[in-house]
């Protein structure tokens, strides 16, 4: 089983080995354990073995051929093939995930539930499936569903497993891509166009990014707003009834005007005379509100939308 970092890995050991009951060793990577401990799997006996990643196994990049800013036209650049690497080959998780594997018959994935966890899915898979031992044609790679790292909701994930979505991290592979292509293909063509343009600007590497240029693009926009502002006085009437030594607090329909003759023309009509206010309608409504789940970040993403 592997989760996406190594305290999920942890708490995954703790809350299915029966009694909490599991042994903790170092395993090829010397950043993920290996949490190891006997169970029951669909009504067999196993042993499991409860490892992690860290994060992305792989990375995209350009081929080195394409690296060279001079002799590369950035135009170029949108029809290159791309290539996966190593994220970070100090860690050795392809080999980590390849040497577990060995002698088991199955993978029950606990990446994060989201597209991006569930591209890591699949670069585990890509290590982990052909070390796989024969399981006589049944199903031998399974998926975790679960937003709680409470303990019931991990067991009722085990009891519920699916299998990983291809189309998920097919998007997060085409995101990774443009990303890529996008942002060194503009990176290429600003650094080198503005270069000996302005006396006082770095051209050094005149970054540009998908989503790091179009977010400073609005900070920009905003900051030009705040500077361009010019405060205006505008008026309201704020009125108060005090009935049975009880303060009540009316809120003016129209909410405010830059005139001071209409407001105050509304301000003598409420004021001057002994008119009785008048309550043209009431309602009264009961509203309950559940306690929120804990760690649930599906529901906090729905929330969200």
């Amino acid at each position: 089983m592997v989760a996406e970092k190594p305290s999920i890995a942890q708490t995954l050991a703790e809350a299915l080995s029966p009694g909490r009951n599991f042994n903790t060793r170092s395993g090829v990577s010397p950043a993920c354990k290996v949490h190891e401990y006997e169970g029951d799997f669909y009504g067999q006996k196993a042993w499991f073995k409860v490892t992690s990643c860290a994060g992305h196994v792989y990375s995209v990049d350009f081929p080195p051929e394409f690296n060279n800013w001079d002799r590369v036209d950035p135009l170029t650049l949108f029809e290159a093939k791309v290539i996966k690497a190593e994220s970070n080959p100090k860690l050795r998780m392809p080999k980590h995930f390849q040497t577990e594997a060995k002698g088991c018959s199955y993978l029950v994935l606990w990446l994060d539930c989201d597209r991006e966890g569930e591209n890591i899915c699949f670069e585990v898979m890509d290590n982990v499936v052909p070390m796989l031992s024969s399981a006589g044609g049944q199903q031998q790679v399974w998926r975790a569903q679960f937003s709680s790292l409470a303990p019931v909701d991990l067991k009722k994930a085990m009891a519920t497993l699916g299998s990983p979505n291809k189309c998920l991290s097919d998007s997060v592979d085409c995101r990774a891509e443009l990303d890529l292509k996008l942002g060194c293909a503009f990176t290429r063509f600003q650094t080198k166009y503005f270069q000996g343009k302005y006396g006082d600007l770095d051209t050094n590497l005149v970054s540009y990014g998908p989503c790091q240029t179009p977010t400073l693009w609005f900070c920009v926009r905003r900051h030009d707003e705040i500077n361009a502002f010019q405060p205006e006085s505008y008026y309201t009437v704020d009125v108060k009834i005090v009935k049975s030594n009880r303060d009540l607090f009316l809120t003016w329909e129209r909410g405010q005007v830059f005139d001071m003759p209409v407001a105050t023309l509304f301000l003598n009509a409420v004021s001057e005379g002994d008119a009785p206010a008048k309550v043209l309608d009431s309602t009264q409504k009961e509203g309950k509100e559940a306690r929120p789940q804990a760690l649930n970040t599906v529901a906090m993403l729905l929330c969200s939308v």
